[in-house]
């Protein structure tokens, strides 16, 4: 197991605090690809719009997650050292290899309401992961020595066979949109649109 990328906020405020770092880079990012196709002056105040300086945001912040990459077996040991984290899986039970993104904060930390809750096995392009899932809400009977915690963070994951630069591009996308897309937004405005 391999871990690639640097960022894993711990809470929501963390979260945006990160994403609002970006900013200055967003904009570096996109006057620079526009200086690259030779916009002129009027192109560029026509074409570069806040909304493409938070898309580069958007994409600069996944492309920095945190993200875990193994075998299915590695995955399921972490799953099994990890009791906390709810699994949201994504991709075939058929192939060898699975990257991973823990989310540290559980939907509904601060008081926010997160799109992340996810369960392994909903939602069209999902399968089931093998290992018997508990449901949200359910523990483990201590008597049978089952962990009584109940599983409340997600950790976004996806399957992949031969293609790891792809699975972890979706992952990263995944989990954005998943976790931390309810986080940030309306969490502060990206500047002015000039970049």
């Amino acid at each position: 197991m391999d871990t690639e990328g640097t960022l894993a906020p711990a809470t929501p405020a963390e979260a945006r605090e990160e994403y609002e770092t970006l900013v200055p880079a967003a904009k570096v990012a996109v006057r620079e690809a526009a200086k690259a196709m030779e916009f002129d002056r009027e192109e560029y105040a026509d074409r570069v719009t806040g909304e493409v300086i938070e898309t580069v945001r958007d994409a600069l912040f996944a492309s920095l997650l945190e993200v875990h990459v193994g075998t299915r077996e590695e995955y399921e040991a972490w799953l099994d050292d990890h009791p906390e984290y709810e699994p949201d899986m994504a991709g075939s039970d058929n192939v060898d290899n699975v990257v991973w993104h823990p989310v540290a904060f559980a939907p509904d930390s601060e008081g926010e309401r997160s799109e992340s809750s996810g369960r392994a096995g909903s939602g069209a392009g999902r399968e089931q992961s093998e290992r018997p899932e508990k449901s949200s809400g359910e523990r483990g009977d201590p008597r049978d020595g089952e962990a009584t915690r109940e599983r409340t963070k997600p950790v976004v994951a996806a399957t992949w066979q031969a293609e790891r630069e792809a699975a972890l591009g979706t992952l990263r996308r995944r989990a954005f949109g998943r976790a931390y897309r309810p986080v940030v937004d309306g969490g502060g405005e990206t500047g002015s649109d000039e970049a």
